[in-house]
């Protein structure tokens, strides 16, 4: 990591960041911030599943993973205090390529569950302190407007990431595992490739990431007494009550579905599920799924841009909980045409990626302040552990009430997103474009 004193080298030193550097830094900066997040949480679901692991043990032991994002605030003071958020940004782009290698290497060996979790642990702690770095810089070189019209192209870029790692990257492994016999083989031979563009990426960013002149270290500064303050200042904000019940629930009923989705593509009709190979469920999920999450994404960003977030708060509410009804359907009738398998994905999907704009700009909202880039991981870091808490025992409940009872109580569990709903206020011209 760079010294202090090293000046960094981007196309935008003048201080306030303009749009078309916002534009293209926002695109790349987001999708590297997906990549680690999608193979951590999403492709070693598809990993295990594929390796025989059962959904109870998948889920139970993948969830943990998750929890290294929950408690990132705690090392986020740190981040804050030592270099700039910059060069921790590319500092741990560069740093997660060796570790997909290694996750690569224990695939073959007979204690691969053991090691690749340690791994898969690793680069879930290097991704947690690159969003915490990536997040501050987005609020310090951004201003609040062109964070709001850019949260869109942001959760686009993100979402990106997921259409890559699993229409791409799931899809190329079940085409070589069943090419090769060997799904272990299979899935060393696309981590490895990975780790080539973590490289790529950081050169790129190394260039290419503004330098915002609020983006600077606190040297000489007690780390603990940073996070004490900023702790402090957290808990003290006036709507911590709601925000804390917002963060937890709003989005309630999808994150006990966060494990469960492949699988439920995955297994044979006879238990329940719709008997998708791994490249169908890629490409259903992956694309289909993917591509409507984005445009739902972009119209949501595009929406609070123009009319403010609580315009939209309720209707994005309704967008991100009544939509999961589409896979009671799709349980219960299990169908065959795989066109109506797609449609179902893309509407639930579609629905999500709208009602996740209010989500992230209301959290941006409440991370205002002196404190924000810490603010913010702490409130994200909430996020993900209300998705590990609902995550953890997701596998148990399915394996229970199979995935027809369990999707109706994804559907009973979208309540308490409705009530939190109704608590939060958000002033009128929040994320608003500025005339």
């Amino acid at each position: 990591m760079d010294t202090p004193d090293t000046p960094d080298p981007n196309p935008n030193q003048t201080g306030e960041t303009r749009w078309s550097v916002a534009a293209i830094f926002v695109s790349t900066l987001y999708f590297i911030q997906g990549l680690p997040y999608v193979i951590v949480n999403q492709l070693s679901v598809v990993l295990y599943k594929t390796l025989g692991v059962s959904n109870a043990t998948m889920a139970f032991w993948t969830s943990w993973l998750g929890l290294i994002w929950a408690f990132k605030a705690f090392w986020s003071p740190f981040v804050d205090g030592v270099s700039t958020k910059r060069r921790w940004t590319v500092a741990m782009q560069l740093a997660m390529a060796p570790v997909l290698l290694f996750i690569a290497a224990t695939l073959p060996l007979p204690w691969y569950f053991e090691a690749s979790l340690l791994g898969f642990f690793v680069l879930a702690f290097l991704s947690a302190t690159h969003d915490i770095a990536a997040d501050g810089l987005y609020m310090v070189a951004l201003r609040d407007d062109q964070q709001s019209a850019f949260v869109g192209v942001r959760s686009t870029a993100w979402r990106l990431a997921p259409f890559f790692g699993e229409s791409v990257l799931i899809y190329a492994a079940g085409a070589l595992a069943e090419a090769w016999g060997s799904a272990g083989m299979a899935w060393s031979a696309v981590l490895a490739s990975s780790a080539g563009i973590f490289g790529v990426a950081a050169l790129w960013h190394y260039f290419i990431l503004p330098t915002a002149p609020d983006d600077v270290p606190r040297p000489g500064q007690d780390t603990f007494a940073i996070a004490r303050e900023t702790v402090k200042t957290f808990v003290a904000k006036s709507d911590i009550g709601v925000a804390l019940l917002f963060i937890g629930f709003f989005r309630f009923a999808e994150n006990h579905m966060a494990k469960l989705l492949y699988p439920f593509l995955l297994d044979p009709l006879e238990v329940g599920g719709l008997g998708l190979s791994p490249q169908e469920a890629a490409i259903a999920k992956g694309t289909v799924g993917l591509g409507a999450l984005t445009l739902g994404g972009i119209l949501g960003g595009l929406a609070i841009y123009r009319d403010g977030l609580k315009a939209w708060l309720w209707p994005m509410a309704l967008a991100i909980n009544v939509p999961n009804l589409v896979y009671v359907y799709l349980a219960w009738a299990q169908p065959q045409d795989y066109l109506v398998i797609c449609t179902g994905i893309g509407i639930e999907s579609f629905g999500y990626g709208f009602g996740f704009t209010a989500y992230m700009m209301y959290l941006i909202k409440f991370a205002d302040g002196p404190f924000k880039t810490a603010h913010y991981a702490f409130a994200t870091g909430l996020m993900a552990l209300a998705v590990s808490l609902a995550s953890f025992w997701s596998g148990y409940v399915q394996e229970q009430l199979g995935y027809l009872g369990f999707f109706v109580w994804v559907v009973v569990a979208t309540l308490p997103g409705f009530l939190v709903t109704s608590l939060v206020n958000v002033p009128a011209d929040f994320g608003r474009r500025r005339s």
